[in-house]
C-alpha cells in the first residue's frame, strides 16, 4: 500500500482503532464478532476501511489464520498509548468537576424563597455538596440591577422575570409565576365578587411597583388611583396590609396571608398575570464551570 497521512484524527478513525484492537486482543474476527456485538462482514469493512485510511496492512486474514503484520503491532502499540492518553485526560476532566473552585455570583429577584419549586435552592445545594471550593455569593436585587451586573460581569447568572429582554442576554425559562391583584381585609374590595368594573375600582388606590412589570399588570393598575408605588414585593405587601391599597403579588408570596384570611385575590379568574421566571446569562460569556454545574442542575 502506498504511504499515508492520517492527518486529523476523527471520531470515526478512534472507533476503527478501538474495532481494531478488540480484533488483536481475540486473535479472530468470529470472536471479536461476539465482543464488538457486529457482523464479521462488518469487522471486515472496517478493517479494511482502517489499512486505506493508514495506508498499510495491519493484519493477515484468511485460511491460514489470523495474525498482524509488523505494521499492525506497531499500530496496535501506538493505538493503546493513544487511548490510554484519552482515558487519563477523561479522567483529569472528572478530577477537576470533582474539584472545581472559584466564585459563583448570582443574583435574583426579592421574595422568591417562597416559591414551591425550589429549583434554584436545589442548585445551589448541589454546588455545595460539590465541594468546599466553591463559595456562592447571593445577592438579592431588583431585575435591572441584576441585568447591569449580569452586563458587566459581576454576575455569573440571575433569575428574574422576562418582562422587556435585553439584546446582549440569553434568557431561559425556568417556571412560570402566577400573579394576583390582592388587598387586606380592611379594604372594601375584599368581599367584591363582581366582575371588573372600571368605573368601581377607579375609587380606589392602587401601589405601581417601580420595577419592571408586564404589560398586562400595568393595563389592569390603570383601572386605579395609582397613588403609591414600591420598589419591591415586599414594599407592596406591606402597603396592602394598610387596607387602603390594592397591589399584584406572586400567588406563593400572598400565601401565608391569605390562608390566614388577612388578604385575598380580587376576581381571580379574570385578574390573573402570568410572568416567565427566567435564568439570565450573558451572551458570549466565558467558558465557567461552575456555571455550567449549576445549569446543569436546573431543570431547564
Amino acid at each position: 500500500m502506498k504511504n499515508k497521512s492520517l492527518g486529523q484524527t476523527t471520531d470515526f478513525d478512534l472507533r476503527l482503532l478501538r474495532i481494531f484492537k478488540t480484533v488483536a486482543d481475540c486473535r479472530s474476527f468470529s470472536a471479536a464478532e461476539i465482543m464488538l456485538g457486529i457482523t464479521r462482514s462488518a469487522i471486515s469493512l472496517h478493517m479494511s476501511d482502517l489499512e486505506k485510511r493508514l495506508g498499510m496492512r495491519l493484519c493477515q486474514r484468511g485460511r491460514a489464520g489470523f495474525s498482524l503484520t509488523d505494521e499492525g503491532r506497531e499500530i496496535l502499540k501506538l493505538s493503546e498509548t493513544m487511548m490510554a492518553s484519552i482515558e487519563g485526560f477523561r479522567q483529569q476532566v472528572n478530577e477537576m468537576h470533582k474539584n472545581l473552585r472559584g466564585e459563583f455570583n448570582i443574583g435574583i429577584i426579592n421574595n422568591l424563597v417562597t416559591q414551591p419549586k425550589m429549583h434554584i435552592t436545589n442548585a445551589l445545594e448541589k454546588l455545595n455538596r460539590h465541594g468546599p471550593g466553591i463559595r456562592i455569593n447571593l445577592s438579592m436585587s431588583t431585575e435591572s440591577e441584576i441585568e447591569r451586573g449580569l452586563m458587566d460581569g459581576r454576575l455569573h447568572v440571575g433569575v428574574l422575570p422576562k418582562a422587556s429582554p435585553i439584546s446582549g442576554l440569553d434568557y431561559t425559562q425556568l417556571y412560570d409565576e402566577k400573579s394576583y391583584l390582592y388587598c387586606s381585609e380592611k379594604h372594601p374590595l375584599f368581599d367584591y365578587d363582581g366582575e371588573p368594573d372600571a368605573n368601581t375600582f377607579s375609587q380606589y388606590d392602587a401601589i405601581i411597583p417601580t420595577y419592571r412589570m408586564t404589560a398586562d399588570i400595568l393595563d389592569i393598575l390603570q383601572y386605579f388611583n395609582g397613588t403609591a408605588s414600591a420598589s419591591d414585593r415586599e414594599g407592596i405587601a406591606f402597603l396592602i396590609l394598610t387596607g387602603r391599597y390594592v397591589g399584584f403579588l406572586p400567588d406563593h408570596y400572598a400565601a401565608l396571608w391569605q390562608e390566614k384570611g388577612i388578604m385575598k385575590p380580587i376576581a381571580p379568574q379574570q385578574l390573573c398575570v402570568q410572568t416567565e421566571i427566567s435564568v439570565v446569562t450573558r451572551k458570549g460569556r466565558r467558558p465557567n464551570s461552575i456555571l455550567e454545574l449549576f445549569l446543569n442542575s436546573l431543570p431547564l
